[in-house]
C-alpha cells in the first residue's frame, strides 16, 4: 500500500523514554501545518487511489483536540473523494480508550500503529515508558471496536531485555491478532539518557549479527503465525547512513535483507544435510535474499563445502527450494525451536 507521510516529530508526547533523543516539542512547533498537509495532497495525490495519508513520529492522540481535528478535517476531504483510502495515524498504547478510537474512525482514520516496543514490564519501566504491558490489550480492543486496522511495534535489545523478553514480546504481541507487526532493534541515539548508559557501560547495545539473529527468529515466528511484517529496521536517512545521529546499535541501511538473508542460510544449511546436495532452485524473486547480502551466504556455503550453487527457476512459488522432484519451503527448513 502507498504511504503518504507527515512527519510531527515526537509533537504530543509527554514522556522522555530513554532512547528517545527529541526535545519536547510545543504544539505546532517543527510540524506542518494542516492547510500545508491540505496542499501538498493536492499535488502529491492520484485522482483515484489505494493508499493511505500517515502522520508518523508523533503521539497523534495526545496532541490538543483541535490540533488533531484540523490535521483529519485536512485530509477527509481526499478520502472522501477516493483520491486516498484512508489515514494512518501513530500513537502510544496508553493514549488511547474507546472514545479516543471511535473519535478516529469518524474522522477518517483506517489504521493504527501503537508503538508497544515490548511487553516486559520491568523492560518498560526500565525503559521509562509511563505504562505497562496490559494498556496495548486495552489500546487494541478499543481499536478492533471502532473497526480500525491496528499496527505493533517491537523493539528487540531494549534495557533489560533478552532474547527471550524480545521473544515472549512478540508472541504477546501476536496474541492480540494485529494487522501487522513492525521491528526496530533498539539503537543509540545522541543526546538520550541511552547514551549516557552505553559511554558509563551500564548498557549493551546488540551487535549487528546478533540483531540480524534475533529478528531473523521473531521474523519465521511471524510467518508461522500468518502475521505480515511491515518493516525490519530503521528506515534508511542520510542521517542514519552518515552516523550523524547514532552513537551505537544495530541500524544497516540493509537490516531487512540481512533478516531475510539469514533465514536463507539457515534453510540452505538445512537443504545440504537433508538432500546432501550442494546445489539448489529457488524462484527468480527469491535469487537476491538467498545468495545474501553481497553473496554473503553463498561465500559461506562455498567456504563450507567446497562449492555450492544457487541457481533461479522461473516455475518455482515464492519461498521454494527444490531440486529435480526434492522441494521444500523455506518456512520449515528455516526452523526455530
Amino acid at each position: 500500500m502507498r504511504i503518504y507521510p507527515f512527519f510531527l516529530h515526537q509533537a504530543g508526547c509527554p514522556h522522555r523514554c530513554v532512547y528517545c533523543r527529541q526535545q519536547t516539542t510545543s504544539a505546532g512547533e517543527g510540524i506542518p501545518h494542516p492547510d500545508a498537509v491540505a496542499r501538498e495532497l493536492e499535488s502529491w495525490l492520484p485522482t483515484r487511489g489505494e493508499g493511505e495519508v500517515a502522520f508518523y513520529g508523533g503521539t497523534f492522540t495526545l496532541l490538543p483536540a483541535s490540533l488533531q481535528s484540523a490535521f483529519l478535517a485536512a485530509v477527509l476531504p481526499f478520502v472522501q473523494q477516493g483520491r486516498v483510502a484512508g489515514i494512518r495515524i501513530s500513537t502510544r498504547p496508553d493514549a488511547v480508550c474507546s472514545a479516543t478510537a471511535m473519535r478516529l474512525a469518524r474522522g477518517g482514520v483506517s489504521t493504527v500503529e501503537l508503538g508497544c516496543q515490548s511487553f516486559d514490564a520491568a523492560v518498560l519501566a526500565r525503559c521509562q515508558r509511563g505504562h505497562g504491558p496490559e494498556a496495548a490489550a486495552v489500546a487494541v480492543s478499543a481499536l478492533r471496536e471502532a473497526g480500525l486496522s491496528v499496527g505493533l511495534q517491537l523493539m528487540p535489545g531494549l534495557p533489560g531485555g533478552d532474547r527471550n523478553e524480545a521473544i515472549r514480546s512478540l508472541e504477546a504481541a501476536l496474541a492480540l491478532a494485529p494487522d501487522f507487526i513492525r521491528l526496530y532493534p533498539t539503537v543509540v541515539p545522541q543526546g538520550t539518557l541511552l547514551a549516557e548508559w552505553y559511554d558509563s557501560g551500564n548498557y549493551r547495545p546488540l551487535a549487528l549479527d546478533e540483531a540480524v539473529d534475533w529478528c531473523a527468529e521473531m521474523l519465521w515466528r511471524c510467518r508461522r503465525a500468518g502475521m505480515p511484517v511491515a518493516r525490519l529496521g530503521l528506515q534508511s536517512t542520510a542521517a542514519l547512513d552518515s552516523g550523524s545521529v547514532l552513537v551505537a546499535g544495530p541500524y544497516h541501511p540493509a537490516f531487512g535483507q540481512l533478516v531475510r538473508s539469514r533465514l536463507w542460510w539457515s534453510a540452505l544449511s538445512r537443504w545440504t544435510q537433508l538432500t546432501g546436495e550442494t546445489r539448489v532452485e529457488v524462484a527468480a524473486a527469491d535469487l537476491s535474499d538467498a545468495l545474501g547480502h553481497r553473496r554473503c551466504n553463498l561465500d559461506q556455503l562455498c567456504r563450507d563445502f567446497g562449492q555450492f550453487s544457487i541457481v533461479r527457476r522461473t516455475d518455482l512459488a515464492r519461498e521454494s527450494l527444490a531440486l529435480g522432484s526434492e522441494r521444500f519451503t523455506l518456512q520449515e527448513l528455516a526452523t526455530y525451536g
